[in-house]
């Protein structure tokens, strides 16, 4: 099994939450739950550390970090294979709006929201 395709994450996934009878429980609102919530777990471990601490974790730090990453993928997945939404696709789709949305030429350097620009 490749461990770099998100089809192949996928159906594991499905069948981890099948063997254990918990599809019942992955509805889109209680995933989208799930996600936010390990959303703030990510948060937490950069809470009051300050720009270059952030960009400079130590590798317990690190392997934690990486850890919830891996829960908010899991739970993204999964949420996608219930709403039957193609992430790779979704993604390049909204790629190709912010590229439109922020020319280079215009906005290089500026971190200034789409609507902010004259």
């Amino acid at each position: 099994m490749s461990r770099d395709s998100l089809d192949d994450l996928n159906a594991r996934l499905l069948a981890f939450a099948r063997e254990r009878d918990w599809e019942q429980f992955h509805s889109p609102k209680n995933l989208s739950m799930a996600l936010a919530g390990e959303a703030g777990e990510l948060l937490e471990h950069f809470q009051w550390l300050s720009e270059q601490q952030s960009a400079a974790l130590n590798a317990d730090k690190k392997d934690a970090v990486a850890l919830e990453l891996a829960d908010i993928l899991i739970y993204l997945i999964r949420l996608s294979e219930r709403l039957g939404i193609d992430l790779v696709d979704a993604a390049y789709r909204k790629m190709a709006i912010n590229e439109a949305r922020y020319p280079t030429e215009r906005v290089r350097g500026d971190a200034r929201r789409a609507e902010e620009y004259d």
